[in-house]
């Protein structure tokens, strides 16, 4: 469970006081009808000791409440804290009121101390286990509330990463250079393929159109995140021919888990450029998906030569991408990996995601710089 809101102690006792200065009136007032002239002082002790004691007791119950939750797997073992907790509560109440109404009265009861404070006990026992289920009640609806206000940040932050990367993905793919060497390839072909350059002026369009994008769903389908992929993967293709050579295994259990929108394409272009522009050798970029019960396994493997150790430790560290490490930490709680690494076959980038098909669509918010 996340960290708690809590009430602070003098608010505490100043709702408390209030309390027993109410009690306090009602209690004489009551015992006047009832022809009875009791010690104001003595009203007033036994009421606001009678309301102290849960303002004393509210941070420990509440801790107790944040410490063993209400879940459908282990619901027994709050349910027996909570039981023991408040029938301990109810002994301690009257214990602490016995203790004082001796101190303060005089004369014993008629019936004997002993026999006052069973009564007393069990006349009050379900009001205090009442008080003691309102305690841990309050402490559940402080902690939605934080959560709720939590998730409402987390969701601006999210709607922020996703318009930024929106953003950059158009800005990748206006990039003069980019644009120069896909016009280029058109212009070739137009001389040689006309067909071909229809296609992939097509595919520049699909892609500018995918970019600019102003879906509010945070997270897509691995498949429609392949698509977007192959429009990209269609023009580079076409630009380095037979230097560039893609494969692309996605096991069909996780075709559906979804994934952060525009989560690859930035992590095949940085395959792409340092990979395989770099040198005039064939290359081959290598995109596998697989699910493993609750975990969703995605690898980014280029022929390239690697990098030099220091930059594969600052890349781990969390140097680069810093966008997409952000959206997968706002996503995912820590709930997810995001290694760099250098394989025998070049370099690699891993994910690891929870694996889940429940599309979490988030409303529009303003954005500001993230």
């Amino acid at each position: 469970m996340a960290t708690r809101a809590r009430l602070s102690l003098p608010l505490l006792f100043a709702i408390a006081t209030a309390f027993g200065i109410s009690s306090t009136i009602q209690s004489y007032l009551l015992a006047r009808v009832q022809d009875y002239r009791p010690e104001i002082w003595q009203v007033f002790v036994l009421n606001t000791v009678y309301w102290y004691v849960p303002a004393l007791a509210a941070p420990l119950v509440m801790a107790l409440a944040e410490r063993f939750e209400f879940d459908k797997k282990r619901w027994y073992v709050p349910v027996a804290v909570h039981v023991a907790g408040a029938l301990t509560y109810s002994v301690v109440h009257t214990a602490l009121m016995f203790v004082t109404r001796f101190a303060i009265m005089t004369e014993p009861p008629m019936e004997g101390w002993w026999f006052a404070a069973r009564v007393d006990y069990l006349k009050q026992l379900d009001w205090q286990l009442m008080t003691y289920l309102f305690l841990v009640g309050l402490a559940h609806a402080l902690a939605y509330r934080q959560e709720s206000e939590q998730r409402t940040l987390d969701a601006a932050h999210l709607q922020t990463r996703l318009v930024e990367a929106q953003l950059q993905a158009l800005q990748r793919q206006l990039h003069p250079h980019f644009l120069f060497n896909t016009l280029n390839a058109i212009a070739g072909l137009m001389r040689t393929d006309v067909d071909a350059a229809d296609r992939m002026m097509d595919r520049l369009g699909d892609l500018l159109r995918m970019t600019l994008s102003t879906s509010n769903i945070q997270e897509v389908p691995l498949h429609e995140e392949i698509d977007l992929l192959q429009t990209y993967l269609d023009i580079e293709k076409t630009r380095f021919g037979k230097r560039l050579t893609v494969d692309i295994d996605v096991d069909p259990p996780a075709l559906e888990g979804l994934v952060p929108n525009f989560l690859l394409q930035p992590l095949v272009e940085n395959a792409v450029r340092h990979g395989i522009a770099p040198h005039a050798r064939p290359g081959l970029i290598r995109i596998t998906a697989s699910r493993d019960e609750s975990v969703l396994t995605i690898r980014i493997v280029d022929s390239g030569d690697g990098v030099a150790p220091h930059r594969l430790a600052l890349l781990n560290q969390g140097v680069g991408l810093a966008n997409t490490r952000a959206r997968l930490e706002h996503l995912y709680r820590g709930r997810h990996s995001f290694v760099f690494s250098n394989v025998e076959s070049g370099f690699e980038v891993k994910i690891c995601l929870p694996f889940s098909v429940d599309r979490d669509i988030v409303e529009p918010v303003s954005v500001g710089a993230a």
